[in-house]
């Protein structure tokens, strides 16, 4: 099982905290995050309002299609998404930022734009808009302690989120399936840290163990599953390790919902590198090298090729781009 983190203990005691919250993501990359907060009437909101808006029909749903977004905001089918090249078996919404379009943008900044928000059901943006405030302070907090326990101070990362950081909620659906196994390919998220709602009772999403195996990390009653991405990894020099996981197809007749929130910097923010104290150090393994999935020091980079990796169709309608690399 992975290990369990209480935020509440913060308060009580910071220093107990922060030596498990380094410890969890240094030898594993994954951890079960209670007293984090978030109201349970406000999680059944947000998996009431998945659910809802996931039973209408195709057409209503293809209202919003990501193919009418250059930003790569809105629905995407079941198999509209690839990782490792080969399709990912789900249905989704992303959301991000709501700001205006950077008229003429290049690279990473035709990211930036509007959301496309469902009509039905009713409630939707608002309770997404606020879903995104309440887990925007979770990882703010974690940050903060993740700083201190790596012997830096507590503001480090503060100026990579100060100014418009890139956020990204997805809003997943995983039909049953009983011919095909991939629901998401294996993975690093390419962020900085992500808080994973799983509905309870589902089952699915498995972490890559350090002999190569893969553990089953079923929803845990009031708790966010919490990974580090790829820049906490370059941060720290490879002293946290962003871990690969990925999600089985649910059984044919069920399926599965979860809410991944990835915790992202500014698109042309740079992630600070942490000078760790001599002892930390000693322990740290290096940023994984791979020459297929190369991790960039901006930020905006990072996302660009996740983007249009996943979702090349986007990628060549808007934009007119092909990715050279499969997806990561």
């Amino acid at each position: 099982m992975l290990p369990v983190l209480d935020l509440a203990e913060a308060d009580r005691n910071a220093d107990i905290f922060r030596s498990r919250l380094r410890e969890a993501a240094h030898d594993i990359g994954f951890f079960y995050l209670v007293g984090h907060g978030v109201r349970d009437a406000q999680i059944d909101e947000v998996l009431t309002l998945a659910r809802t808006f996931f039973a209408l029909p195709p057409a209503a749903k293809n209202e919003i299609s990501q193919l009418k977004s250059p930003q790569f905001r809105g629905y995407s089918r079941v198999g509209g998404e690839l990782t490792n090249g080969k399709v990912d078996w789900r249905e989704q919404i992303d959301i991000g930022p709501q700001r205006p379009v950077i008229e003429d943008a290049a690279g990473y900044w035709r990211l930036q734009g509007p959301n496309l928000w469902p009509a039905t059901p009713a409630g939707f943006r608002a309770a997404f808009e606020r879903w995104d405030a309440a887990l925007s302070k979770v990882g703010v907090r974690l940050l903060r302690h993740w700083a201190v326990s790596l012997g830096a101070s507590d503001d480090t990362f503060d100026a990579a989120f100060a100014d418009k950081p890139a956020t990204l909620i997805k809003v997943v659906r995983y039909p049953g399936r009983g011919d095909y196994a991939q629901g998401v390919g294996a993975h690093k998220d390419s962020g900085v840290l992500t808080l994973l709602l799983l509905e309870p009772d589902s089952t699915g999403l498995q972490v890559e163990s350090a002999d190569g195996g893969w553990l089953d990390a079923p929803p845990l009653a009031g708790a966010f599953v919490v990974n580090i991405g790829e820049l906490l990894e370059v941060a720290t020099g490879g002293y946290l390790r962003a871990t690969r996981h990925r999600v089985l197809t649910p059984p044919p007749g069920t399926d599965r919902v979860s809410i991944p929130y990835f915790v992202n910097p500014a698109l042309d923010a740079t992630i600070p590198i942490i000078a760790l104290p001599p002892e930390l150090a000693a322990r740290s393994r290096g940023v994984e090298a791979d020459p297929d999935n190369p991790i960039f020091n901006t930020y905006g980079e990072n996302a660009w090729k996740s983007r249009t990796r996943a979702h090349p169709d986007v990628a060549e309608l808007h934009h007119g781009t092909k990715p050279l690399l499969s997806s990561p």
